[in-house]
């Protein structure tokens, strides 16, 4: 079941609602005319209290948009990609290709959300100041629970813990101080590790010197906190220990290569068995090179049509495939590695095709550098091919336009 409902593009950027923004909603609809509207307008009927419980929830998806979407116009003027928006419960997710280049820019991306909640929070609450003389009770219990929705919006997001804003304003500023990019990584997961165990404490403390109920949910909250910062800290550490690394000490050299005009039949029937590998780069008939085919893209052609299928027809065209050169440095090419190529990118010396990179290959280096030991891509020369392909020479001799 898909989780996200996409509803357009705002200025070229896709956005999209999860699951979450609906049942807040719909909670908003249900309870906000008994808990809310009853107790502050009594004099109004339950229609009036089911309008504006409907306007309060448009307008609560109005204030996530207007959180999430900041970050990136932000990101794409500053020259990042923006490659989709989802709103979520309490923000959302703004995924880019890239990262950012400088902390100035890392800082006016993640501090442009809360800052368009914080000035909605004051434009609604300034609304409510006005509506006051005017006896409207109901509108002004609208317009204050939007003022107090997009003001918790905006201070949440604040607090530095991941995937929170203010974990990357937290590491923008240390890494405007630090001028190390890795470090300040480090120093945000730890800070907020060290906010969660404060969080914990007030919750043992309200526990020993008050009511029960008071103190479980800062420690759980604290709890929460402590377990997020761990795993920023721990990615924060992979990250340093990527960033000493290079394509070619963790790409596979020589990948086997196959025709494109294989149809799918003969490559699974005459090859897949025989190798290990899931991608396999393809070449038409004078050698050159002509997109990347996977074992999933295979799968995902029905039985009946395989025989008649050719593996050049599914694979990622050229254009798509993520390329690297062999001394580019790892962290630098981890960003490409999406979209079609299933995470792989292939690694080119000048024109010529010497190795293929995969999350495997980079998962494997990383546990054998964490052993003490330094990996370099295993080769692999043969060649795959049918009995009906041409012969083909060594990936290392060919040549790609």
């Amino acid at each position: 079941m898909a989780t996200t409902v996409w509803l357009g593009r705002f200025e070229g950027i896709r956005v999209g609602l999860h699951w979450s923004v609906f049942a807040m909603a719909g909670v908003l609809v249900v309870a906000l005319p008994f808990t809310q509207w009853a107790p502050l307008a009594p004099v109004q009927g339950v229609f009036a209290y089911i309008v504006a419980s409907l306007i309060t929830a448009a307008l609560f998806v109005v204030s996530l948009c207007a959180h999430e979407l900041p970050h990136a116009l932000v990101a794409r003027r500053s020259g990042l990609e923006v490659r989709e928006v989802t709103l979520w419960l309490l923000g959302g997710v703004t995924r880019l290709r890239g990262e950012p280049r400088s902390p100035g820019v890392e800082f006016r991306v993640a501090f442009a959300g809360p800052l368009m909640s914080l000035l909605l929070a004051a434009i609604f609450g300034f609304a409510t100041w006005m509506t006051s003389p005017m006896g409207d009770s109901l509108s002004g219990a609208v317009l204050g629970y939007l003022a107090v929705l997009n003001l918790v919006l905006g201070v949440f997001n604040l607090i530095p813990v991941a995937p929170l804003d203010g974990c990357r304003v937290l590491r923008s500023i240390l890494w405007a101080a630090w001028h190390d990019r890795h470090r300040a990584t480090l120093g945000s997961a730890r800070g907020a590790r060290v906010l969660g165990f404060a969080v914990c404490a007030l919750g043992v403390v309200t526990l020993l010197r008050g009511p029960i109920g008071l103190g479980v949910w800062p420690l759980l909250v604290g709890l929460f906190i402590v377990n997020l910062a761990l795993a920023e800290e721990r990615d924060a550490e992979l990250g340093t220990s990527l960033a000493a690394m290079r394509v070619r000490d963790v790409m596979t050299m020589r990948p086997a290569t196959a025709p494109a005009a294989t149809t799918v039949a003969a490559f699974l029937r005459d090859n897949a068995m025989l190798r290990q590998h899931s991608a396999y780069p393809l070449v038409d008939p004078v050698g050159r090179f002509a997109g990347l085919v996977t074992l999933t893209r295979m799968r995902a052609v029905p039985p009946e049509q395989r025989p008649n299928t050719l593996l050049g027809e599914i694979a990622c065209p050229p254009t798509e495939i993520p390329r690297a050169t062999p001394d580019e440095p790892l962290l630098a090419l981890l960003p490409r590695m999406s979209g079609c190529a299933d995470g792989r990118a292939l690694v080119f010396d000048a024109d010529r095709l010497v190795g293929i990179v995969s999350p495997s290959d980079i998962s494997r280096a990383v546990t054998l550098r964490g052993l003490g030991v330094d990996w370099h891509g295993g080769a692999d020369v043969a060649v795959a091919r049918s009995p009906s392909s041409p012969p083909l020479g060594r990936p290392a001799a060919q040549r790609w336009p």
